[in-house]
């Protein structure tokens, strides 16, 4: 994915973290220039009056919206309509809509059909049908204040299995690097995963497949591998995304896909093609399926 030019952030108050807030607005600045950071909310409401701080520092545009009768907000349609509005200015080419919500799911789809890059960010309840209405979504609970990018080697893979040494500086991990959403030090999803109701325990069970991941790295090693049996890690990466927009090598407990790969030495057999000075291109194959 190219460097987006103008990105506008949308934010459902009622139901994101303020806490991750400052690290969300980080990640997103990695894609490219955020020009519209917008959070909605009842900011007369007890559990939002601590954000008033926060999001002046972060210098987030607030906008009220009263709740016209009890029990129910009205957030939810005035980011809609406002969303929908920034559309048709044709100006932007991206949009981030942060919400665990799964009405914003017309919504991410709208905007999919309308050409513009779509991004959402939620915890990892969040219903499957909004998470895959985007073309990214990112998981909060991946999201950490350190979010810098580390040294090769420098993050543990799980005890299961220890990968082996990171390649570093080549153009290929720098591919990898963005397509595992910006690296950041994580735990084992059986680790990390929240205590949730039985729905969203059976969507945070399909998100953490490891499985899944596996058959789509097969996938692409079908589709996309070379005259010498082998694809590059960042085609993988690219399809992986295409294809499962809530992937994220952090989920699994791990920094880059390749680091990933390296974990299961049995599944997969690594390459390193070399490039300019210290740049290098990293592939992968599948030995049980090259004959």
């Amino acid at each position: 994915m190219s460097e987006l030019q103008k990105i506008a952030v949308m934010i459902d108050a009622d139901n994101t973290q303020l806490s991750k807030m400052a690290d969300i607005l980080r990640e997103i600045s990695t894609r490219g220039r955020i020009v519209v950071k917008r959070a909605y909310g009842n900011w007369r409401k007890d559990t939002l009056k601590n954000w008033e701080t926060p999001i002046k520092g972060l210098a987030i545009k607030a906008e009220q919206q009263f709740d016209y009768v009890s029990g129910k907000n009205a957030t939810d349609m005035a980011l809609v309509i406002d969303t929908i509005e920034l559309l048709h200015t044709n100006i932007y080419d991206a949009f981030v809509i942060v919400s665990s919500d799964s009405d914003y799911t017309p919504l991410a789809i709208k905007l999919h059909e309308s050409g513009v890059y779509v991004m959402g960010v939620g915890e990892k309840k969040t219903p499957v049908s909004f998470r895959n209405a985007c073309d990214e979504f990112l998981f909060l609970e991946n999201i950490s204040a350190a979010v810098e990018t580390p040294q090769a080697g420098a993050v543990p893979a799980p005890a299961e299995e220890k990968p082996a040494k990171t390649e570093s500086g080549g153009a290929a991990d720098k591919a990898d690097a963005a397509a595992s959403m910006q690296p950041a030090e994580g735990k084992p999803a059986s680790e990390s995963r929240p205590a949730e109701d039985t729905a969203a325990r059976a969507d945070a069970d399909e998100t953490d497949s490891i499985e899944e991941i596996h058959a789509l790295l097969r996938k692409a090693y079908d589709t996309y591998q070379d005259e010498d049996g082998y694809v590059y890690v960042a085609t993988a990466g690219h399809f992986l995304k295409r294809t499962k927009p809530d992937f994220d090598c952090r989920t699994y407990g791990y920094t880059k896909l390749s680091q990933l790969l390296r974990a299961f030495p049995k599944k997969y057999e690594l390459k390193r093609y070399g490039g300019k000075g210290a740049a290098a291109n990293v592939a992968y194959k599948c030995p049980e399926k090259n004959n």
